[in-house]
């Protein structure tokens, strides 16, 4: 695969990594999520608990620190597993009540033919310096391995520099999904859903 120079883009991240790959999740998404994760110690230990290595390309520096990591989703799991007991073992069943429900909103359903991302981020030392570039051409790499015929990802409205990111790497928008009322909880209106078609093969 070919990547920006000085970045290695290789599958999983050991045990433990989990809790440095969890401040870096929350990092990127925090504003999305703080009303039903925070406070921030709690939803960095929920996170650890449930982000699954077996679903995630991490992008590294020569030395091996991870620079940022792309998550996906098959029918076999994604990179943000985890259920209702996970939630009450971080926040009680009376704090798992409210919150399941309301992260159930965030699940999107696969496709068949179509590998499903869960979640792109970079840690703020790394932004500029192509790690972006680096995990997208590896998740699309990572589709053709697995014979499947496009890539698809979401991305909120209120992140344009990542939605002209995936634009500049041939991600066409189908179509938008807006949350209603549900934008006072979540920070954003809509998402829209952009798809990354492989070429086929000669």
């Amino acid at each position: 695969m070919d990547h920006a120079p000085d970045i290695h883009v290789s599958p999983s991240f050991a045990v433990d990594e989990a809790n440095q790959v969890a401040h870096l999740f929350w990092q990127a998404f925090r504003l999305k999520l703080t009303r039903i994760l925070a406070p921030d110690d709690k939803a960095i230990a929920f996170l650890a608990s449930v982000l699954n290595p077996d679903f995630a390309l991490v992008a590294r520096d020569t030395h091996g620190a991870i620079l940022g990591l792309a998550g996906f989703k098959t029918g076999q799991g994604g990179l943000v597993g985890g259920g209702m007991r996970d939630l009450a073992r971080v926040y009680g069943w009376p704090g798992t009540l409210w919150r399941a429900p309301l992260l159930s909103l965030l699940e999107r359903q696969i496709e068949p033919g179509v590998l499903l991302m869960d979640g792109i981020f970079v840690s703020e030392a790394a932004r500029g310096q192509g790690v972006g570039t680096a995990l997208l051409n590896a998740i699309k790499n990572h589709a053709i391995a697995l014979n499947l015929s496009a890539v698809r990802l979401d991305v909120i409205d209120s992140n344009p520099r990542a939605k002209a990111l995936y634009l500049r790497h041939a991600f066409e928008p189908m179509g938008e999904d807006h949350i209603g009322p549900f934008r006072h909880i979540f920070g954003f209106k809509s998402a829209t859903r952009m798809i990354w078609t492989a070429p086929k093969p000669p």
